[in-house]
């Protein structure tokens, strides 16, 4: 009997930042941008208003295109700029 260790897929950790947004640009090699909008309230008016942020995302097959709402996750840098990489559509 030969002990054969499977290699497991290296689980995210808990403190890994998860957001999702909606494409905006797909031009790039294996790199989207999503635009991710969150709702703020003002601390003295109390007024709702929305705050978008761009972030550049690593799409290895580059499946997703303008339009699409992705989930995407926190992991190590992979270049300048790209320190998130896609879960889901």
């Amino acid at each position: 009997m030969t002990n054969l260790i499977k290699e497991q897929p290296k689980a995210t950790p808990s403190t890994a930042r998860k957001f999702s947004g909606v494409v905006v640009s797909d031009k790039m090699t294996k790199t989207i941008v999503v635009k991710v909008e969150r709702v703020k309230v003002h601390p003295k008016y109390g007024k709702r208003y929305t705050v978008s942020a761009k972030y550049k995302v690593h799409d290895e097959k580059g499946q997703f295109h303008i339009g699409d709402k992705v989930n995407f996750i926190e992991c190590r840098p992979l270049s300048k700029d790209k320190r998130w990489r896609v879960l889901t559509k």
